[in-house]
């Protein structure tokens, strides 16, 4: 099969294409800007564009699809040619689904956790050599690629994102899958440069549950009061499977799940992650991994990539970063860490430069976020929002919204590195939330 990626560099693309190659198909693509670790691991397949730019003469009549990333724009002439030749174009979304339709789809959602509770069930099927296709949003110890796609397998696991299908699909890409199973995680808004009111969201979510197919499963979150309202609201015919947060202690630094079978040791820690452990067990019943072999499996897992990952300084002091930058995200990490490091000093960074982040409106979600740490520093850059055309946001104003005077505020990289070389890394525990990198902050001395 002839396929071409329009946007082959994403983080999500990339991985589909590389997918595609070890399945012997036949992979092209284009991109205007490609970086690491895209670019080596495409250059490694043989698969890296030649050069940078958008070449309409790549798209011939032999193409069997054309898959679009969301990197690309409406008029990019690529598109273009694709669709003058009447050539079949996919979403990435739509192409996972073609690529599927076969098998028994389990699609992880929500606004918070996905990738985490996916991360765990392939850690758990991979534990016991459970071999299944799957699509995740970070990179697996264990895992070289993000994406598997075969023929034989006869489940596929999804991470579902609720975010818009491509330039010329506006839909949630989770509306693509028709899971046979799913479990949604928790509802908080998000993405608000496309759902402007929260209805819109939550709007989404009915319409994953919607979609579920007939006699379906349904895991879900029990203590989120948004998501209990989706599902009492459903009108479909499918089995709902509620989870909740577990039992545990933590002794010694050391996180203990109370189980039936007695106290299972954590490699991870945090209440959300507990919640997130447990939907995860959920979804394995349901794929014929039964408690006693879940929590086998499970007292190895070290955590997705960016979600509470430790890092290794050289002066072994204690810092995890996390990806968490949307306000729910924030407390739940937040309040994970000061749980687990009672007796450090604690420090919390936050790097707001998402367009939801940086909206004075959207900012209200963050109140007393960073609340209960002993040093809360939220960092965004002026420049940043001069380069979003957003209006001016001042220190003060953070302040009220998070409905936290004790803020250090920065809004330049330069101010925000000069404080970080004041403090003692090898004392004190360190969060660093974003998806951003704080201004090129070297987290590691």
């Amino acid at each position: 099969m002839n396929t071409h990626f329009i946007a082959i560099g994403g983080s999500a693309m990339h991985n589909l294409a590389i997918a595609l190659k070890d399945k012997g198909y036949h992979v092209t693509g284009s991109d205007d800007a490609i970086f690491e670790p895209s670019k080596s691991r495409l250059e490694m397949k043989g698969i890296l564009p030649a050069e940078m730019g958008w070449f309409p003469d790549k798209i011939t009549s032999d193409i069997d699809a054309v898959i679009l990333g969301m990197h690309a724009h409406q008029d990019n002439p690529e598109l273009a040619r694709a669709k003058e030749l009447g050539l079949k174009i996919y979403s990435y979304p739509e192409f996972l689904y073609e690529q599927s339709k076969n098998k028994t789809r389990v699609v992880i959602a929500g606004s918070h956790g996905k990738t985490t509770i996916t991360s765990m069930i392939l850690h758990v099927l991979n534990f016991h050599q459970k071999e299944v296709d799957f699509m995740v949003g970070a990179q697996l110890e264990g895992f070289d690629c993000m994406v598997k796609l075969t023929e034989d397998h006869d489940f596929m696991v999804l991470e579902g994102d609720e975010y818009l299908s491509s330039p010329i699909d506006l839909r949630s890409k989770f509306l693509l899958y028709q899971p046979n199973i799913a479990l949604l995680s928790g509802i908080a808004w998000d993405h608000i440069n496309v759902f402007k009111t929260f209805d819109d969201y939550i709007e989404q979510f009915r319409k994953f549950v919607t979609s579920i197919t007939p006699g379906g499963v349904l895991v879900y979150n029990e203590e989120d009061i948004e998501v209990v309202k989706v599902v009492e609201a459903a009108e479909n015919y499918f089995r709902k499977i509620p989870y909740k947060t577990p039992e545990y202690e933590i002794n010694n630094s050391q996180v203990y799940l109370k189980t039936e079978i007695g106290d299972v040791p954590l490699s991870v820690f945090g209440a959300h992650n507990l919640l997130n452990l447990e939907g995860a067990r959920h979804i394995c019943q349901q794929l014929g991994i039964m408690d006693e072999s879940f929590y086998e499996a499970i007292m190895s897992f070290k955590g997705a990539s960016k979600r509470l990952e430790k890092v290794e300084r050289e002066d072994k002091g204690t810092l995890y970063k996390d990806f968490a930058h949307a306000p729910s995200k924030v407390k739940a990490t937040v309040k994970a860490f000061k749980e687990q490091f009672t007796k450090e000093k604690t420090y919390g960074f936050l790097e707001l430069h998402t367009y939801s982040s940086l909206n004075p409106i959207f900012l209200e979600q963050y109140d007393h976020a960073m609340d209960g740490l002993d040093e809360a520093i939220v960092f965004y850059s002026e420049d940043a929002l001069k380069i979003k055309r957003m209006e001016p946001i001042s220190p003060e104003l953070i302040k009220e919204k998070f409905k936290n005077n004790h803020l250090k505020v920065f809004t330049n990289a330069e101010a925000l590195h000069s404080y970080w070389n004041t403090l003692d890394k090898a004392t004190g525990a360190y969060l660093m939330m974003s998806s951003g990198n704080f201004g090129g902050l070297d987290l590691t001395k």
